[in-house]
């Protein structure tokens, strides 16, 4: 079976297994690697990507949901959202060891996109799926509050 969708705005095709995971086809296949590999069941947020616009956990997501889709990764990442999320991850200094970062980001964007201005229970909420063992949550949730504070601008 031929899963045909758009990958960082680009159509591209597969022949993998209707149940491998959008995770590895994303690294194996099209060698995009920003997406990271962290618990494998849904509950880190580490291979955090867009489908169809929303975020969602590439790592339980089977190829076969993903067919006629359009996907986005770390790497594809465009728009006034995420450019605002990368200037403010820079200008707090959010990373620590990295890892756990672009996953981080594709959820902050999410969110941005559609809470233009989030409380910290927004931010919570939205972020709830992303651990970060270096334990920078503080930073992570001023990032997001500086980064909708430059979107109003």
């Amino acid at each position: 079976m031929t899963i045909t969708f758009k990958l960082n705005g680009k159509s591209v095709s597969t022949g993998v297994e209707p149940d491998t995971p959008l995770l590895w086809v994303i690294r194996d296949d099209f060698r995009l690697t920003g997406t990271k590999f962290g618990c494998g069941i849904a509950q880190c947020g580490a291979c955090t990507v867009h489908l169809n616009g929303m975020p969602r956990r590439s790592c339980v997501t089977p190829i076969s949901q993903v067919n006629g889709g359009s996907v986005t990764t770390i790497e594809g990442l465009d728009g006034k959202e995420a450019q605002a999320v990368q200037d403010a991850w820079i200008a707090i200094d959010v990373p620590q060891c990295g890892y756990c970062q672009s996953g981080q980001v594709m959820s902050a964007v999410a969110l941005l996109r559609e809470v233009p201005k989030p409380t910290d229970t927004d931010i919570d909420q939205a972020m709830a799926g992303n651990i970060c063992r270096c334990a920078t949550y503080v930073r992570i949730r001023k990032a997001i509050h500086n980064a909708a504070d430059t979107l109003e601008d």
